[in-house]
């Protein structure tokens, strides 16, 4: 049975991977979709029309209430019960999707909106302060103003926006000076917060990241902008997340912009080619899954001083070839 239309109003506003999670736990314990049926993160996205980074968030949720669990191969197995894996086809009726994709998933539509606005501000913190408009962004993106409203909320979450005078909008301006500060802040922080981090990480969430970075590098050339913030975040958020010291946690929060800096920069400079700090990303978590702190946090420190010196360069070849054009949202 679909999902009834007045229903779904009410349900866009939880996030993709919430509404995944809960179809697919309805239908697993109704028995519709048989145990041992394994489900891959492909065939689940295409099913409720996403991308695959929510759905990896209901897997993991899923798992963590024994609904589904992992085995030695791609996706997981559906069901509680320890039978044999199942691979059978995965058809919409199993998830009373039969009128089509999930018409409520609309936070994948919130992201690529969002992912346009960032680049927008990233863009222009390189060539000074600009005011945005919450009003004109409303009706740029065809959007109600609390919309646009969380949409700006996310970018002054990461450091990229501001409210100044009046609650007006700004673009924090980039220059060398604030990326040195950045840098110099993750590269003493995070180095530390990982090393106490190192025995607390559950083993099958590192497992998890490190098969995540691995079909990454295997299919770099296919990795959208979410999914790189997904296997940043792995790292340099969640990992750190399990550190002893609270306040360095949120002392670092301002520090998350240096994550999708270079990541846009970059990819303006040499689409469709992505850094491969997924690599340097595999040895650190390889270190974590052997429990060696002291060669995950060098390793790190190493990292992050590099991630400097490349997103520096980045930026001045960026600002050497640009000239940023006019959006109807910034003045």
């Amino acid at each position: 049975m679909s999902i009834p239309r007045a229903k779904s109003q009410t349900r866009r506003k939880q996030p993709a991977y919430a509404l995944i999670k809960s179809a697919l736990a309805k239908h697993i314990r109704a028995g519709d979709v048989p145990p041992g049926t394994v489900l891959s993160e492909s065939a689940i996205a295409t099913l409720f029309g996403s991308s695959r980074s929510p759905v990896r968030q209901a897997f993991e949720q899923l798992e963590h209430i024994g609904l589904v669990r992992r085995f030695d191969g791609r996706g997981v197995i559906a069901g509680k019960r320890k039978v044999d894996p199942r691979r059978v086809p995965i058809t919409p009726e199993m998830f009373g999707l039969t009128d089509g994709p999930v018409d409520a998933v609309r936070s994948d539509a919130w992201d690529t909106l969002y992912y346009k606005l960032e680049r927008e501000i990233i863009y222009r913190s390189l060539f000074g302060r600009f005011r945005v408009s919450e009003l004109a962004l409303a009706r740029h993106f065809r959007v109600g103003r609390t919309v646009a409203r969380n949409l700006l909320l996310r970018a002054q979450a990461i450091g990229i926006l501001e409210k100044g005078a009046k609650a007006h909008w700004y673009v924090v301006p980039l220059d060398e000076d604030r990326l040195r500060d950045i840098f110099e802040v993750r590269a003493t922080l995070e180095p530390l917060l990982l090393k106490s981090a190192t025995a607390t990480i559950p083993a099958a969430l590192l497992d998890r990241m490190a098969e995540r970075l691995r079909e990454g590098i295997q299919h770099r050339d296919r990795v959208g902008v979410g999914e790189l913030d997904e296997i940043e975040g792995d790292l340099h958020i969640r990992c750190l997340g399990y550190g002893a010291n609270r306040e360095m946690i949120e002392a670092l929060k301002r520090t998350h912009c240096a994550f999708v800096i270079g990541k846009h920069i970059q990819v303006a400079l040499t689409a469709p080619q992505i850094d491969s700090f997924m690599d340097e990303h595999l040895v650190i978590i390889e270190a974590l899954r052997t429990r060696d702190g002291d060669a995950a946090a060098a390793t790190l420190r190493r990292h992050i001083e590099w991630s400097h010196s490349k997103v520096a360069g980045w930026i001045a070849e960026f600002r050497a070839i640009n000239v940023i054009s006019r959006v109807p949202y910034m003045a």
